[in-house]
């Protein structure tokens, strides 16, 4: 055979058709050099002179391009399959890690009693900042407060609150603020509250302290055993009232509470009967107040919206934006509340074909000498009326359309206590 035979067969066949013939390679690839170095004068083609010239397995070329493409291919499909696997560990130990704190603030919201949260204050990040201001930050049943419904005391516009017990017996209630989103950075919220807490009036219930994150706040009050002012008036069994010494009571207490708070410069925002308690003795308690200060501004569509429950108690200006919010606000509050605790009527009855606003019907009953209908009936003829008509009337000069003719807080209990009767002792009133 000669070696053109031979070059022609390997280069139209390839390697694959002559496999018997790899052991002559060299020999044929040294012979092929000299041939066509020696006869330069043919015409071969560059590339084809190129290829047969270059010292590699030159029929093993066709095979090559198509291994690299599907090592290629096996390459990115690893390189795919591990990130994947690196990603979904990445996401698992995000939702591990995210789980546990979670599990960590809950328990730190509940307030279980662990020995993280036994200090005053406790700022550890995983848990928050628990603070209080009297006493040990030391609770029993905070884990069942917070998940038992039966702990529910009450909710309204800012938030929900719970009762729970302290180790040394106290009880306490919280109020879990629904506003968080509203709030101010945690710097503004301590700093309102610190002024909160240090106010200390026997009318007004106490602030014991607070609890910091920034997805949830919670607020610690007294607990006052005997309820709001609307069960007492509105939701009390069958056969109990209040009677005419209690009411005025509750009167005087209500505006002794609110002219400590106007001296301290603080507005209540959100006057209603389920925010004034009733203590065992009898004394009001006026709570929630300033609350409105935790929120960024004091915005009135803000207000509205979170203290729809107080409609009927909420002055006139409120809905104007040209007026500015003063004490008077809180004074137009105190007079529809002087005209519900007197006549056990809500603010606003719905009747079934017509609505009775309470400033409204009192005016005009009083204006016609109509006084019974002005006092609650289950009083019966048991209340002075020397007490009973200047009460009424003070009620309705404080719930006053404009604002200049209310009096101020501290006019009101001065004028009650002038008001107040000493007991002739002839059992004409019933306490």
């Amino acid at each position: 055979m000669s070696l053109t035979t031979i070059f022609m067969v390997n280069f139209h066949l390839g390697a694959s058709s002559t496999p018997s013939l790899l052991h002559l390679y060299p020999e044929i690839h040294r012979c092929v050099v000299r041939l066509l170095t020696g006869l330069a004068r043919l015409s071969i083609p560059s590339p084809l002179f190129s290829i047969l010239t270059r010292p590699t397995h030159w029929w093993l070329l066709r095979d090559h391009p198509r291994k690299k493409i599907v090592l290629s291919i096996s390459a990115l499909v690893s390189i795919g399959a591990a990130a994947f696997i690196v990603i979904g560990v990445i996401a698992i130990t995000i939702l591990n890690i995210h789980v546990r704190s979670t599990s960590r603030a809950a328990a730190a919201l509940m307030l279980s009693g662990a020995k993280d949260f036994s200090g005053s204050p406790t700022n550890d990040s995983k848990y928050g900042k628990l603070v209080m201001f009297s006493g040990d930050a030391d609770f029993v049943a905070g884990a069942n407060a917070l998940l038992n419904k039966d702990c529910e005391l009450g909710h309204g516009g800012f938030g929900v609150v719970y009762r729970t017990i302290l180790r040394d017996g106290r009880a306490v209630a919280i109020k879990k603020l629904t506003v968080s989103s509203l709030i101010k950075s945690q710097l503004e919220f301590e700093k309102e509250v610190r002024t909160l807490g240090k106010i200390r009036h026997h009318n007004l219930v106490a602030l014991e302290g607070y609890y910091w994150t920034p997805s949830l706040q919670l607020l610690i009050y007294e607990f006052v055993p005997s309820g709001n002012l609307y069960r007492h008036l509105h939701d009390g069994p069958d056969g109990s009232y209040l009677s005419w010494q209690q009411r005025f009571n509750i009167i005087l207490g209500m505006a002794k509470g609110l002219a400590y708070l106007h001296h301290m410069n603080i507005i209540h925002y959100n006057l209603k009967s389920t925010n004034i308690l009733v203590d065992s003795s009898g004394e009001a308690k006026v709570g929630d107040y300033g609350l409105a200060r935790l929120l960024p501004t004091l915005d009135r569509c803000v207000l509205s919206s979170k203290i729809q429950s107080a409609l009927g108690y909420m002055a006139p200006e409120f809905a104007c934006k040209t007026v500015k919010i003063t004490e008077k606000c809180d004074v137009y509050g105190f007079g529809v509340l002087v005209l519900e605790v007197i006549t056990g009527k809500r603010p606003v009855e719905y009747m079934e074909d017509d609505v009775v606003v309470l400033t409204d019907m009192v005016r005009g009953a009083l204006g016609d000498g109509r006084v019974e209908e002005c006092v609650d009936g289950s009083l019966g003829n048991n209340f002075p009326a020397e007490e009973a008509i200047p009460v009424i009337k003070l009620g309705l000069i404080c719930a006053s359309q404009v604002p200049s003719n209310r009096p101020d807080m501290e006019e009101v209990v001065n004028i009650l206590e002038l008001i107040k009767c000493p007991s002739d002792g002839n059992g004409k009133e019933e306490v």
